[in-house]
Formats: C-alpha cells, sequence, structure tokens
C-alpha cells in the first residue's frame, strides 16, 4: 500500500490502493444538486479525477483552479471531476465564488465511498489523500498519482498528458 504523510505526519489510508491498469472501482458521491453520482454516470467519457482533502485550502484551492482552465480546453467526450469531503452546499459555493465552471465537484462526505474505493481516506483525518486518477472510456486507470505529502501539488503535467494521450 502507498505510504503518505499529512502535514509530514503518517497517515492511514483505508481501502486498496488502484494501480495502472486496474477496472476503475465504481463509487457513490454526491454533486452539487445533492444527486448521487456513480462511475457509471461518466460512461463512455475519459476521465481525470482530481482528489483534494478540501476545496477551502491553499493548494487544493489552486489544483482545482489549474484542472478548470486546463477542462476548459478539452474537446467533447472529457471530464475533469474533482473529489473532496466537503459538503454539496460548500462546493458548490465556492465553485461560484472562484468562478470554477468546467469541473464537477463531488462530495464524498456521506459514507466515504470513493476514499475508500480508491485508498484515499485517510483515517485519523476523514479526509481524502491528494490524488489524481486517469480513467479511459473502458474504465481502465492508465494513470494514478498518490501524493507522498498531502499539502504538495501533483504532478500537474504528467497527468494531463495523461489525459489526452487517451
Amino acid at each position: 500500500m502507498v505510504q503518505v504523510t499529512f502535514g509530514n505526519n503518517p497517515v492511514t489510508l483505508v481501502g486498496q490502493e488502484v494501480k495502472v491498469g486496474d477496472k476503475a472501482p465504481d463509487f457513490k458521491v454526491l454533486d452539487n444538486a445533492r444527486a448521487e453520482k456513480t462511475l457509471a454516470a461518466y460512461a463512455g467519457n475519459k476521465l481525470l479525477i482530481s482528489v483534494v482533502p478540501s476545496l477551502d485550502t491553499g493548494v487544493c484551492d489552486q489544483q482545482t483552479r489549474k484542472f478548470n482552465e486546463a477542462a476548459s480546453e478539452l474537446g467533447e467526450g472529457y471530464k475533469v471531476l474533482t473529489v473532496s469531503v466537503d459538503l454539496p452546499f460548500a462546493q458548490k459555493r465556492w465553485c461560484g465564488n472562484a468562478g470554477v465552471e468546467n469541473v464537477e465537484t463531488l462530495s464524498d462526505h456521506y459514507a466515504v465511498s470513493f476514499g475508500d474505493a480508491y485508498g484515499v481516506h485517510m483515517k485519523e483525518h476523514r479526509l481524502l489523500a491528494r490524488s489524481i486518477f486517469v480513467i479511459n472510456e473502458a474504465s481502465e486507470v492508465t494513470y494514478a498519482e498518490y501524493v507522498s505529502e498531502g499539502t504538495n501539488h501533483p504532478d500537474y503535467d504528467k497527468a494531463l498528458e495523461a489525459l489526452k494521450a487517451l
């Protein structure tokens, strides 16, 4: 299992590590209207899933804005999702205040289903570990990055290259 720290302190990740070549695990999250979404809702799309601890922090804010900007340049058949345990109301407010319109924010607050399925649920904090997953139209993982320190940025360029290579 992958090892990560948060604030330079080791954390316990709940769930199994997702690796390149794996079938993307299913999940149940809520969109900003509190409607349930699963992986099946995005079937046939090329996905970049950006996972952040909370949109209300500096690195998470920057990460989501970066992928929002990149998403504006993608064509049909691509979706960029940001998953956190922030409440759907807070995500909707944050997106409105930040002018984020190209990324779909999804809340994993209820059951941490995404966090457990993708091995990013930080047990000690009930937050999600910063990570990136790229999933092709056949729901196969083609890129996975678990950021080793939760306050660091992911490798934006590698993630976007992996998405554009699909």
